[in-house]
């Protein structure tokens, strides 16, 4: 078998399946539920069992670092994608602004194939990382915020600064994996070994099934919004992950990580969210194109990530 092919496990073969059963318009599809159900039981699994490998003995070694290179990445990833947005490509300011955050944010798909990706390669990683995770959901949409306000004009419309900071900080998938999160650690090994078979058996299949769907929708959202995407921004899409895929990794090296912790940072500095940021951007940019910020995270970066950039990291981080 082709090296490259021994990255790409089943769970990420089951999105190229869906990808091209899209393209094909196959009668093939998830329904909602369904699709519903695998998100929050991925989030579940994935808090469960960072929560328990933290509670062991010696494991919060290096996590104050990492947190703090994941929140700084999230905080200034956005600035290179501003200007680059708005000097070469001359998008209109507020939607330049939300398009950069949602590249200083995280996938949590992404994260979740990426870790999918190591078990099967038998690659350990830190147990703190899904906290590293939930941490930089946010500071990227306060960058954004920022780029959008500065030099605007005065007909900008007012900021609900109350329900931006609800939708940022109550958001459901940030709420499901800080509290799996923490009822992991506080159960700890106990706890790990009872649900094993929920955390961790399961894990791959619900794992296939999902990205199957994300396939499925890559294409839906690209059918949809592909209009509004020049190919400026399809390679922006294709080159922000790459641009912060080597920050997060070369961070993760300097502040002494794991194999699997340094290909994780760089999966997350490199991802691009389409969850929390899209919610966050409808309430505090109205006048962005959610057609153009969603569809280039979904149906360009998002594959990308999947196809190109966790095979990419997780060999780097070897190497």
């Amino acid at each position: 078998m082709p090296e490259i092919l021994s990255l790409l496990p089943p769970p990420v073969m089951f999105f190229v399946l869906g990808f091209a059963a899209g393209l094909l318009r196959a009668d093939l599809s998830i329904p909602e539920a369904l699709a519903r159900a695998l998100s929050i039981y991925l989030m579940i699994a994935i808090g469960l069992k960072g929560g328990a490998a933290l509670a062991s003995p010696g494991a919060t070694e290096g996590l104050w670092a990492a947190l703090a290179l994941g929140i700084g990445l999230s905080f200034l990833l956005p600035l290179p994608a501003f200007l680059f947005l708005r000097g070469a490509l001359r998008i209109e300011r507020e939607t330049a602004a939300a398009i950069s955050g949602h590249y200083g944010s995280v996938s949590v798909v992404t994260y979740a194939a990426a870790a999918g990706t190591l078990a099967t390669l038998g690659v350990a990683q830190e147990g703190f990382m899904p906290a590293v995770l939930a941490a930089m959901e946010t500071p990227a949409i306060l960058t954004a915020l920022l780029l959008a306000r500065l030099g605007a004009g005065p007909d900008q419309p007012r900021l609900n600064a109350g329900k931006l900071a609800h939708e940022v900080l109550l958001n459901g998938p940030v709420v499901l994996l800080l509290g799996s999160f923490l009822i992991g650690f506080l159960a700890g090994a106990p706890g790990r070994q009872q649900l094993a078979p929920f955390t961790e058996a399961l894990f791959p299949g619900a794992l296939c099934l999902f990205l199957l769907e994300m396939g499925l929708m890559a294409v839906r959202q690209l059918r949809a919004g592909g209009r509004g995407l020049s190919w400026g921004l399809v390679g922006f899409g294709m080159a922000m992950p790459l641009l912060g895929g080597t920050a997060g990794l070369l961070g993760a090296q300097a502040i002494g990580l794991s194999t699997g912790g340094i290909a994780l940072m760089a999966v997350l500095s490199g991802s691009a969210s389409y969850i929390a940021v899209p919610a966050a951007m409808r309430l505090a940019l109205p006048r962005a194109d959610a057609g153009v910020y969603v569809t280039l995270s979904v149906a360009v970066s998002f594959p990308f990530n999947i196809l190109v950039g966790i095979p990419l990291w997780v060999k780097l981080a070897g190497a």
